[in-house]
């Protein structure tokens, strides 16, 4: 199966494919980093909460990286 990347634009199906939770983990802290988001120890909570095992699946994690990554771009 493909693994779609974090989306850059308005997300109109499912991101498809599987991402090793430590992989969505760096993938939502880089997001957030690169929009110059500061992070405190309960948005740590937060993160580990949505990207550790059960966690949320991939397009979950997706969705909300390409929030991120748009709304920093729109703001830049």
């Amino acid at each position: 199966m493909t693994i779609d990347p974090v989306p850059t634009g308005p997300i109109e199906t499912e991101p498809r494919g599987f991402v090793p939770a430590p992989e969505q983990h760096r993938l939502l802290l880089e997001a957030l980093a690169d929009a110059g988001v500061e992070l405190g120890d309960y948005d740590h909570r937060i993160i580990d909460w949505l990207t550790t095992s059960p966690g949320y699946e991939w397009s979950t994690i997706a969705t909300i990286a390409s929030w991120v990554k748009r709304a920093a771009t729109d703001n830049a």
